[in-house]
């Protein structure tokens, strides 16, 4: 299929699917998610592909969602970046309902919304086959998903990774963090939204790999290469032991809690008046606000 969001091809053995939208920090969109599903699909379906490779375009691997339009237009009625058929949760028209503060929150359409997401998200843990993903520059916010739900993350050591809606305006709606890191480092940065550098996300078990910028891309190509050199059967063999054993765990039940948590997060006090800040001064103005008391 043809993809707007995201490029696709196959290298050999390894199919590679690189977020495309870096003027945006290749932020998140429901396209996005559901072009990112529809090619990890496709790899899985094609005999040749022993490992998907996930990458991103531009400065940084993902910013996480494309909020910079929605949440500065709904104070006029509209959810900007987005877009989907008329009536659905996705619905722009659906979506400013339900998020504007000036109207009523319906929970179970924000968490139908919400939950679309996750589903695309964990089309990466549900693969059939590896997922190794390569962060350079930033993964933050919902693009903490994308790595979390991958099987391996190689990462620079110079780039930062983290969850800083964890201040305001957002929940973790994939519920990995504490079963990737531990109960207690997903505290340490749940609790402050701080990010942290490749070097420290592979102290904390968070990748399997740092490496310089400048060789960022070898050592990828060397875990990819490596993995590929692997029988296919024993690939779905060894990834249906490991994921089983996060899916026996709770995860499920976790999922739908941090969805249900991430839109109550939009929609408490302080919520509602980040999202007034940022349709008043902009979202980027509203984030370094938000920040601001962190810096220091």
């Amino acid at each position: 299929m043809g993809f707007t969001t995201l490029a696709y091809h196959v290298d050999g053995r390894v199919a590679r699917i690189v977020l495309d939208r870096p003027g945006r920090g290749n932020g998140i969109t429901p396209v996005l998610v559901a072009e990112l599903a529809a090619a990890v699909e496709q790899a899985d379906l094609d005999p040749a592909v022993h490992v998907i490779a996930l990458s991103g375009n531009g400065p940084g691997f993902c910013g996480g969602y494309d909020l910079v339009d929605s949440a500065e237009g709904m104070a006029e009625g509209s959810a900007g970046a987005f877009s989907a058929p008329a009536g659905s949760p996705l619905d722009p028209a659906v979506m400013a309902a339900n998020h504007d503060p000036s109207g009523t929150w319906d929970p179970t359409v924000d968490f139908a919304m919400m939950r679309r997401n996750v589903h695309g998200f964990m089309a990466l843990m549900r693969a059939d086959k590896p997922v190794v993903v390569k962060v350079h520059g930033f993964c933050v916010a919902g693009g903490t998903d994308l790595a979390l739900c991958a099987d391996l993350v190689v990462i620079a050591e110079d780039a930062r990774i983290g969850y800083p809606p964890a201040r305001v305006w957002g929940s973790p709606t994939t519920g990995l963090w504490a079963r990737r890191i531990g109960a207690q480092r997903a505290a340490r940065l749940l609790y402050t939204g701080d990010l942290i550098t490749g070097t420290q996300a592979v102290d904390w078990g968070l990748a399997v790999e740092a490496a310089p910028a400048a060789e960022l891309d070898e050592r990828f190509e060397a875990l990819v290469g490596r993995i590929a050199l692997m029988p296919l059967n024993q690939l779905r063999m060894m990834k249906l032991l490991i994921t089983q054993s996060l899916f026996g765990d709770g995860l499920q039940g976790a999922q739908v809690l941090g969805t249900l948590l991430d839109g109550a997060a939009r929609h408490t006090a302080e919520g509602f008046a980040f999202q007034q800040r940022a349709a008043e001064a902009g979202f980027k103005a509203a984030v370094r606000e938000r920040d601001a008391p962190f810096d220091s």
